[in-house]
Formats: C-alpha cells, sequence, structure tokens
C-alpha cells in the first residue's frame, strides 16, 4: 500500500512529497532531495493496519 507524504527537505528547506511503501512495516532508508540532491534520512512509523504514522527526515551528515 502506497501513501503519499509530505516532507521538508532538511539541507534546502524545501517541500517536496515522496511515496512510502506502508506494506513493508516502518523503516529507515536513504532518498536524494529531487531539489538540492543531498541525501536525506527518511525514517517511517506505520500503525497496525499498515497505514502512515509519521516520517521523520535528518540530515545524513549528522
Amino acid at each position: 500500500m502506497l501513501e503519499t507524504a509530505s516532507v521538508e527537505c532538511p539541507y534546502c528547506g524545501e517541500p517536496f512529497e515522496t511515496s512510502v511503501d506502508c506494506s513493508a512495516g516502518a523503516q529507515q532508508y536513504i532518498e536524494d532531495c529531487p531539489v538540492c540532491c543531498q541525501p536525506i534520512e527518511m525514517t517511517t512509523d506505520v500503525d497496525l493496519d499498515s497505514r502512515l504514522v509519521a516520517v521523520t527526515v535528518s540530515r545524513n551528515d549528522d
């Protein structure tokens, strides 16, 4: 089940939308910002019904 989440790049501050595969459960992965191309660490949280609860973004260089 794919869901769309709006996030803000922790490098350039630009908002963008990303797709999250909730059927895989909670995840942590790297996705490049579509604006500045910096690597963003994405952490997703899903509930027991495989619905997206939250997406947390952080800089990959922290």
